[in-house]
């Protein structure tokens, strides 16, 4: 018995509480471009998942007139143990969020914009249609502006994904987050199988389409765990890979198995360039839009 209260005791310690190492810390957001975006964001009624989502890059992106908006609120439908975006019961779409997503990005002069959502499951078809909407909006107002969406699985719907590639996105992202052992709790409601398919089926639906995913280490994956989602990841045809350390959000959230090293984060490139990703962006500090701009630019035909 004292054996098993000795157990119980283990299973419940809090985890233990890892010093961030040198090279996670962010310069502070500063800038005219910052400074501009944060106003214009809020006097559109707008969300970025750059500040949503705590991202560390903010300042360097927003300054090289990178920026992610975040659209359908900023309330999402699922619980990923990751995620700091706010959980619960969403608002109705608004419809008119693609006009004044595009009309920011007119106002800023952005050279890349990417176009993000919360989850919608109670509404993939319409949560689908914002998307493609706000890249014609886009299109219209900035027809210099590179184009990127970083889409939810809609479910497995194909219909959603259809509609979403018929607007002719440069760049469709979905992130595949994690290695499928841990998918339980890092994504709450997603399928390992389910994101797999949808990036091929992207390539399927519209053979020239750059399609993207990003992975978070540092949740107790193995490496060997890692290189068999490069691998997955690499015969579904994905053109862009990034990999980042995941960082803790809050004490609510799952908590930091392990800090890689920058070499770390080189070697991964390296092992990942081999299953024949076109680019591979492989930092602590990399996040799915850092330097979005350049990978853009690096498959271009």
């Amino acid at each position: 018995m004292a054996g098993h209260f000795q157990l119980i005791q283990i299973d419940l310690a809090p985890p233990l509480r890892l010093p961030k190492p040198q090279w996670l810390r962010a310069k502070a957001p500063l800038g005219d471009n910052f400074h501009d975006l944060k106003k214009l964001a809020r006097g559109l009624g707008l969300h970025t998942v750059c500040e949503s989502a705590q991202c560390p890059n903010i300042g360097e992106c927003w300054n090289h007139k990178t920026a992610t908006f975040m659209l359908l609120g900023e309330v999402c439908t699922r619980r990923c143990g990751f995620c700091a975006v706010p959980k619960g019961r969403p608002q109705p779409i608004d419809w008119d969020e693609p006009r004044r997503v595009a009309q920011a990005v007119a106002t800023l002069g952005l050279k890349h914009a990417v176009v993000t959502s919360v989850n919608r499951d109670d509404h993939n078809i319409g949560g689908a249609r914002i998307f493609a909407e706000t890249i014609r909006e886009i299109r219209e107002l900035s027809p210099g502006c590179r184009v990127e969406v970083l889409i939810p699985d809609f479910q497995g719907g194909e219909e959603p994904l259809q509609i979403v590639l018929d607007a002719r996105p440069d760049v469709l992202n979905h992130n595949t987050e994690t290695v499928p052992r841990l998918y339980r709790a890092v994504r709450s409601g997603a399928r390992y199988q389910r994101t797999l398919s949808l990036l091929a089926k992207a390539k399927q639906l519209s053979p020239g389409m750059v399609t993207k995913s990003g992975v978070m280490v540092g949740l107790g994956e193995s490496t060997e765990e890692l290189l068999e989602v490069f691998h997955d990841l690499g015969e579904r045809g994905v053109d862009i890979l990034t990999v980042g350390q995941y960082l803790r959000p809050s004490r609510d959230h799952l908590p930091v198995a392990r800090f890689y090293t920058p070499d770390e984060f080189r070697e991964l490139r390296v092992q990942a360039l081999r299953f024949g990703f076109r680019h591979v962006e492989s930092g602590p500090l990399v996040r799915s839009s850092y330097h979005a701009h350049e990978q853009a630019e690096s498959t271009k035909n």
